[in-house]
């Protein structure tokens, strides 16, 4: 390929008729699809000349010959620049399809999952052991709450709003750019998808929604159960009932560092804003992000009766109307089911 690539280079000089030869044969030469074992990964640094790229990239297999598309990039195309970045090139693949790629700057991207229910600090954690990003820059993005003042003016930090989904970023990506598209996807998905649900007449705000459908991401299991226990929920506020949610104590403990995976009586006693057996109402912001699921169904709570509800221990609930009721729902699936179970394993040894 290099012997053509000086032929070529000899009919360019060539003038008039041979030019036009010249030409024609160089174009089918750089059309023509290029077999190297791939898919080839390259990074261009920035800076570089055009020359010193495709010579990188035939050095790596990529491009037949650097020489003749160096000769087309500036005789025909006008020498315009290529674009620095990581390249993801997969055969075959023709030199005019490397040389648009690289002067479109069609770089490489990557994916990576944020899993419905993470905090702001858990989701810059996934991001940056992901390789996107550094974590106390993502830190300081998901605090700075301007890019969602318009939705939720009592925002103090991105949390709840940083949606969760599987998304596919540069390498080289900043931590803004990252920011923008997890907010950018929750205004996608609830203007489309879930502002239609909420019923006619429903004047809570957004940041309630959010608040609420956070609570429901940290208790459901089961997609069945998201509507009816925000319906729970939504009638324990309707009645001025604590909502007695152990994932807001949870949350509040994370916030001060002292979460260590139990929650104990004296954590149900304290004076925290995020105590919800002891502060009526919801807690004073999203304890986490919550998925589509959760919040269509905070959007549309369960129209049922139920106040209470305790799991079974298997990712389900039982759901009660009454504190009666509940009571012996928590007899039976707490208190018994952990009683059989410590039976079960025998006496331990002194």
């Amino acid at each position: 390929m290099r012997r053509l690539a000086a032929l070529a280079l000899l009919l360019f000089a060539v003038a008039g008729g041979g030019l036009a030869l010249a030409w024609l044969w160089a174009k089918g030469e750089l059309a023509t699809p290029h077999a190297f074992p791939g898919p080839v990964v390259v990074e261009l640094p920035p800076g570089g000349s055009s020359r010193a790229l495709l010579e990188r990239l035939e050095r790596e297999g990529v491009l037949g010959s650097a020489l003749l598309a160096r000769l087309w990039l500036v005789h025909v195309l006008g020498d315009p620049p290529l674009l620095a970045g990581e390249y993801r090139f997969e055969p075959p693949l023709s030199a005019l399809d490397l040389l648009d790629k690289l002067r479109r700057g069609e770089v490489a991207t990557w994916p990576v999952t944020l899993p419905e229910g993470l905090t702001y600090r858990e989701s810059a954690e996934t991001l940056s052991r992901a390789g996107f990003g550094a974590r106390d820059r993502l830190l300081a993005e998901f605090e700075d709450p301007a890019r969602i003042a318009d939705l939720d003016p009592e925002a103090r930090t991105l949390e709840g709003y940083l949606f969760p989904d599987t998304y596919r970023f540069r390498r080289s990506a900043s931590e803004r750019e990252i920011a923008d598209a997890l907010v950018a996807a929750f205004r996608r998905r609830w203007q489309r998808e879930l502002a239609p649900l909420r019923p006619p007449g429903d004047a809570r705000p957004l940041r309630e929604l959010v608040i609420l459908a956070s609570l429901v991401e940290k208790e459901a299991r089961l997609e069945a159960e998201r509507p009816l226990i925000a319906g729970v929920y939504a009638n324990r506020l309707a009645r001025g009932i604590g909502l007695y949610a152990d994932p807001t104590i949870i949350y509040g403990l994370k916030l001060e560092g002292r979460w260590d995976g139990d929650l104990r009586r004296h954590d149900l006693e304290a004076d925290s804003p995020w105590n919800t057996y002891r502060v009526r109402g919801l807690p004073p912001g999203p304890i986490c992000s919550p998925g589509a699921a959760s919040l269509a169904a905070a959007a549309r709570p369960a129209p049922v009766p139920y106040l209470y509800f305790v799991s079974r221990n298997d990712g389900s609930h039982v759901f009660a109307e009454t504190l009666g009721e509940h009571n012996r729902n928590v007899e039976r699936w707490q208190r018994q089911y952990f009683r059989e179970r410590r039976a079960a394993r025998g006496p331990t040894a002194e």
